[in-house]
């Protein structure tokens, strides 16, 4: 058997990590080009009711959002990918 058919033999916390490093690295890069042409004050002074969050606060809040979709894009890319084997 070649090392793609076997994933489930892998540990739990390898699989974890195949998804979260690499989606890590990919917020890091979304959150930069995304924060170059969106200033989050003028985002925040847009918006009727908004509470009011400092530029730190919304970078983290963006990073963290962008994360858990690419976190979530890279679990559903590795799910479709199995093979028919369980």
């Amino acid at each position: 058997m070649s090392d793609s058919l076997n994933v489930r033999q892998r540990p739990l916390t390898q699989r974890v990590i195949n998804i979260l490093w690499p989606s890590f690295l990919v917020a890091g890069v979304a959150n930069i080009l995304l924060f170059t042409w969106i200033d989050p004050e003028l985002v925040v002074m847009c918006l009727y009711d908004a509470p009011v969050v400092s530029r730190m606060e919304a970078y983290s809040l963006g990073f963290f959002t962008l994360w858990l979709l690419t976190a979530l894009a890279s679990a559903l890319t590795c799910y479709f990918s199995r093979t028919g084997e369980r």
